[in-house]
């Protein structure tokens, strides 16, 4: 899947996916696949969703898990979109063989 990459050097994060784009902060992160892959998984995620719903969940997720947590690192590293693409970003075939909506076993996992 060949996504439009942008460089974006005052991102807050090395990387974020607004779709249909990858945000990146620094241009060597291109080669990262890593974080290419971790955003595509948030490109599939926001597409599943038709996009806007995946932006309000994300939020209401994360404030969610602020309130629980008290702290932003922790709230960020629960949302359930970010559990999966942290869990999945190394396996490079992951969305060849991903289910529809994998974000929602994440759900059950907290």
């Amino acid at each position: 899947m060949s996504v439009p990459i942008i460089i974006v050097p005052f991102l807050p994060a090395s990387g974020m996916a607004l779709f249909p784009f990858i945000l990146l902060k620094h241009p060597s992160l291109k080669t990262d696949v890593t974080i290419i892959n971790h955003e595509k998984i948030h490109l599939r995620q926001q597409l599943e969703l038709l996009v806007f719903p995946f932006y309000v969940l994300y939020l209401l997720d994360y404030l969610i898990k602020f309130f629980k947590y008290k702290n932003h690192h922790q709230a960020y590293m629960n949302i359930v979109f970010e559990k999966e693409a942290y869990q999945m970003d190394y396996d490079l075939d992951y969305l060849a063989k991903r289910k529809f909506c994998n974000w929602l076993k994440y759900f059950k996992a907290q």
